[in-house]
């Protein structure tokens, strides 16, 4: 299982964290996520999920890739 790594801009506060862990816990192939306000990183644990894919869910919760 790999994980990766991904700068998001915008989030400020716990409530921003769990959209976009929300929304990137729906994408196919990811097991685990973890977003950080504070670092404004997101960590995301699975296989078979593309940077598009997550750059996706980032943009429906409202936020985007660094």
């Amino acid at each position: 299982m790999a994980q990766r790594e991904f700068d998001v801009e915008g989030m400020t506060s716990g409530h921003c964290e769990m959209s976009v862990q929300e929304e990137i816990s729906e994408v196919a192939g990811v097991t685990s996520v973890n977003a950080d306000h504070t670092t404004g990183k997101v960590t995301v644990e699975g296989d078979g999920y593309s940077t598009e894919d997550i750059e996706a869910a980032v943009k429906e919760a409202g936020y985007t890739l660094a």
